[in-house]
Formats: C-alpha cells, sequence, structure tokens
C-alpha cells in the first residue's frame, strides 16, 4: 500500500474521530461533569376500551339486523424513562386482550429505545421508537387502533433554531439468518426497509410552521424459492408538504402528497406501477377557550375502473394503480372514526379513492368535560359505472371527562348511512349503514421519579 494510500485512510478515520465527537455527549467535559445526576421515571398506563355496534343490511325484508360486534378490550403498558445529560432511554411493555381471551401471547415490546443528544443540537437514535410527525397523517401512532405502531429504526437529526432535521432509516427481518436469504413476509411493519427524511422550520415572528417529507418504502414482491415469480424487493416514494398557521383564534393546516414507484399486491405477490395523490385542507377556529368549530376537505386519488358488481374482479386489468395509500398514518383521526376506507380494504383490493368533506363544533359545557359532533360527506374520487360517487353520510357524538390528571372517560356514538355505493363496492351486506357506539377510559399515572 502506497504512503497516500496510508495517508488517505489516516485522513478519513480522522473525519470520523471527528464526526463521533461532535455527535456523542459523552466526550464533552462540561457534558461528563453535569451527567453525575440520574432520573429514573416509572409510570403506568391503563385502556378499557369497549364496543358496540349494530348495522348492516338484512339477507331478506324479513330478517332482523343481528348486532355485529359487542366486546371489551385491556391495553396495560409499563413504561420506564431514565434522563442524564445528553443520554434517554425508554422501555414500555405493552399487553393487549380482548376481556375473556387468552393473553398470554399478547406481551411485546412497543417501545425499547437509547437517545444521545450533543449539545450543539446533533442527536441520535436508535431502537423501537412511536414515530410521529406533523398531523401524523402519513406517520402516526395509530393509538386508536389499540396495538398502536412503533418501528425498529435508526433516526439521526438535528434540532435547533427552529430547524428540525430528521433521517429515519430501517431494514427488518424474520431471524438473523447469515447464510440463508432475506426474504421478509408477515413481520410487525409490512415492509422490507425504509428510509425517510423530515424537515420542518418554524417561521421567526410568523406563526407559520412549513414541513418537508420524503419516504422510500421497499415492499418484497414475488415468492421466495420461486423461479416463475422470483422474490424481489419494490420500491415505492412518497414526498409532499404539510403547513400549519397559527394566527390568533384560528389553526388553518393544509397538505399534499404524491406517491409514485410500484406497489405490491399482498395477495398475488406481484407488483405494478404506482401514481397517487392527496391534499387536504382544514380550518379549526377557536373563539372562546369554551367553544370552537372546524371544517375541512380531504381528496385522495382513486384507481380507474374499479370493479362494482358482486363476485370477482372479472376482466378488470390495472397497470397502473392509482389508490392513494397513508402508509403508517393514524387514519381514524381524518376520514371518519370507522375508516371504512383504509383500515378496512375494498374486496377486490382496488380503491376508487376517497372525498372527504366534514363540519364539525366542539364544546365545554361543564369544566372538565369536553364535547363534539362532526358530520362527514364521504364520496369516491374515480369515476363509476352505473353508481354514483357518494359513499355515505357519518354522524359523530364525542363528549370527554377528565376526572384528574391522570384518570380520562372518553364516550361516543357514530351513526353511518352507506349508499348503494357503499354496498357493492365493499360487496358485503354488513356494510352498507351501521351504529357504533364505544368507550375509553385511561388511567395514566406515574409511579415514581427518583434522581440518583
Amino acid at each position: 500500500m502506497t504512503y497516500s494510500s496510508h495517508r488517505n485512510h489516516r485522513q478519513c478515520l480522522a473525519h470520523a474521530l471527528m464526526a463521533l465527537v461532535l455527535l456523542v455527549p459523552s466526550v464533552d467535559v462540561s457534558a461528563q461533569a453535569d451527567s453525575a445526576v440520574n432520573q429514573l421515571n416509572v409510570g403506568i398506563n391503563y385502556l378499557a376500551h369497549g364496543e358496540m355496534m349494530r348495522g348492516g343490511l338484512p339477507a331478506d325484508d324479513n330478517d332482523e339486523i343481528e348486532d355485529k360486534s359487542n366486546f371489551l378490550l385491556g391495553r396495560f403498558r409499563l413504561n420506564v424513562g431514565y434522563v442524564r445529560q445528553g443520554l434517554e432511554a425508554r422501555a414500555v411493555i405493552q399487553n393487549k386482550n380482548v376481556w375473556g381471551t387468552d393473553g398470554s401471547q399478547a406481551l411485546k415490546l412497543y417501545e425499547g429505545w437509547v437517545k444521545m443528544t450533543a449539545k450543539n443540537g446533533l442527536f441520535g437514535q436508535i431502537g423501537r421508537i412511536a414515530l410521529s410527525y406533523d398531523d401524523e397523517r402519513i406517520i402516526g401512532t395509530n393509538d386508536f387502533a389499540m396495538a398502536s405502531l412503533s418501528h425498529d429504526v435508526l433516526r439521526v437529526g438535528y434540532e435547533g433554531h427552529g430547524h428540525q432535521l430528521h433521517a429515519i432509516l430501517a431494514y427488518n427481518q424474520n431471524a438473523s439468518h447469515v447464510y440463508k436469504d432475506t426474504y421478509y413476509q408477515d413481520g410487525d411493519q409490512f415492509y422490507k426497509n425504509m428510509q425517510t427524511i423530515w424537515y420542518h422550520y418554524d417561521l421567526p415572528r410568523v406563526p407559520l410552521g412549513v414541513s418537508l417529507l420524503f419516504m422510500n418504502v421497499g415492499v418484497q414482491s414475488g415468492e421466495q424459492g420461486s423461479t416463475y415469480n422470483p422474490p424481489s424487493t419494490e420500491y415505492q416514494r412518497l414526498y409532499g408538504t404539510y403547513l400549519k398557521y397559527q394566527p390568533k383564534f384560528a389553526t388553518l393546516e393544509a397538505s399534499a402528497y404524491k406517491q409514485d414507484g410500484r406497489v405490491v399486491s399482498p395477495k398475488h405477490k406481484g407488483s405494478a406501477k404506482l401514481d397517487t395523490w392527496m391534499a387536504s385542507v382544514k380550518a379549526t377556529v377557536t373563539p372562546s377557550d369554551n367553544y370552537g368549530f372546524v371544517l375541512g376537505y380531504d381528496y385522495l386519488s382513486g384507481d380507474d375502473y374499479v370493479p362494482v358488481s358482486y363476485g370477482g374482479l372479472g376482466m378488470v386489468q390495472h397497470k397502473v394503480f392509482k389508490g392513494f395509500s397513508p402508509l403508517f398514518g393514524s387514519r381514524a383521526k381524518f376520514y371518519g372514526i370507522m375508516d371504512y376506507f383504509y383500515e378496512s380494504a375494498y374486496i377486490n383490493g382496488f380503491t376508487p379513492g376517497l372525498q372527504n368533506a366534514f363540519v364539525g363544533a366542539s364544546g365545554k359545557p361543564i369544566p372538565k368535560m369536553s364535547c363534539s359532533a362532526t358530520y362527514h360527506y364521504l364520496a369516491v374520487a374515480t369515476n363509476l359505472t352505473d353508481l354514483d360517487r357518494t359513499l355515505g353520510h357519518s354522524v359523530e357524538l364525542e363528549a370527554s371527562y377528565r376526572f384528574s390528571e391522570v384518570l380520562n372517560l372518553t364516550v361516543a356514538y357514530t351513526w353511518m348511512y352507506g349508499t348503494e355505493t357503499m354496498d357493492r363496492l365493499k360487496q358485503s351486506n354488513g356494510s352498507k349503514s351501521a351504529q357504533w357506539g364505544w368507550f375509553s377510559l385511561v388511567l395514566s399515572p406515574k409511579l415514581f421519579t427518583t434522581k440518583f
């Protein structure tokens, strides 16, 4: 090896060590002096959730509509957090099960990560993390789904002076095989690998925040060991922006995202070209702390030539899929809390997209209580043969009462009236209309905090 090669290697090593010094706070003498104080926090979070649904279409005119869903669910979380100068760690153990079922297999690590932060704003975080960005439309915890979302990732970035820049990397595997292939399926997350960049800037002296998001998600296609349909990784990209403007007594939000690349069919393990987009606007007005109003509209693109007849795909083929996917978003937060459209897929695997126009009001009739009522007009985004675009109408009523800082009760009722379009697209006699009531009781005390 030549002298110049040795010099280049030494220079690379020096640069790497310099970058490590900048990132890792433990090499800072002052940080070491301050880091003698350690703080340990332990708390619990218990959620009791019950649902009662009644709805659907009878099999014939003489049949009564039957109850579709009645159950109680419990979710318990043990939260342990550790903090010292420049260092954080968190572990959340979760157990979730429907009352009356065997919950022995429901114990899992919901979060488990360590994070190091430097005084100059650089940070590095690794482990299982509950990711949440902007309004959670694309990346959120989806906490209403009870199990919630978390990701095994490496996250590095910078935060300071109004700027936030995060880079997220994930690589998923079913087992730690060294000599076997790396085909991935049936994991906690549907993707094989993911790369995300998120940037946010708060404008000085203006109540405006701007976010930019880029994601590249790799999903396994093909079949393991198949020569006819060999395994591969197909990539879809998402990029867009989220804006939030907060003048006095109001909040204005807008977002727009585009998807391209290729989408994988979970059923057939094949892939096709992807070309989708979505846009949304929302205005929240709060003239007083005791009441407010909301108005908004969402548009999510849909596939052309969606089959609407009962009983199968027929001769419909799609070379390009145009149905937008919210990916890791908190979906029940946006498209009606029943979320007929993205939590539960259409029977043929295609989506006609969605238009969601909504209006609502909220108020506090008494101290510690908040109430809201929201109306959704729901329609598809694409033309349908011999069917109207209107999917239906939804009315949501919700009330919450905070007994204390650690105990809160929420009760809600939703009424959905679906049209023939809803019935034909879902191709299920139980999906046209429904009534749904639910409650959630949340107890989240801190058990103790200690310093040593």
